[in-house]
């Protein structure tokens, strides 16, 4: 039995935080050929992780919050915002579904959020993912944190349900 609970997330949170990303993958998933991935994603609010979508081969993609703040938000191809949802069970917004060749990312929006993260398998690194060309560079961290400061607020400016 695999067992998710505080004890494993603060542990996995910790490790975010020092990590040079400012986010850790805690694999459930024995083997990348696995059909299913199952993944703890902690990340700190200094993370940025780059749009990008799941497609050729498609995979859906799944987030459900365990701890913590996460703002996800979906694209259209020329970077527009087309939908989001500020993840917080406290609130009732507890997950999301992704459609294969979506555009989207994550914005952790509190340090030590943690993610419960499913994505239909096999991994592999060389077509797992495209990155969105009008985005930064996931290592161009600077600039990835300044193009998610302005995704949330412009997304609180809104009059939106979050």
């Amino acid at each position: 039995m695999i067992k998710i609970n505080n004890k494993l997330i603060k542990q996995v949170a910790r490790e975010a935080k020092t990590a040079p990303r400012k986010r850790i993958n805690y694999n459930f998933h024995q083997d990348y050929n696995e059909g299913i991935q199952r993944i703890l994603n902690a990340a700190d609010t200094q993370t940025y992780v780059r749009p990008h979508k799941h497609e050729a081969p498609d995979k859906t993609e799944i987030f459900i919050i365990l701890k913590g703040r996460v703002l996800c938000v979906e694209f259209d191809d020329a970077g527009k915002i087309t939908d989001h949802l500020f993840l917080d069970a406290v609130k009732g917004n507890f997950g999301v579904e992704i459609k294969p060749g979506t555009w989207h990312s994550f914005i952790s929006l509190k340090n030590g959020s943690c993610v419960y993260e499913i994505k239909e398998g096999p991994y592999d690194p060389k077509v797992d993912k495209q990155f969105a060309p009008w985005s930064p560079a996931e290592d161009d961290i600077k600039e990835g944190r300044r193009f998610n400061r302005e995704i949330v607020t412009q997304l609180k400016s809104k009059t939106v349900s979050r």
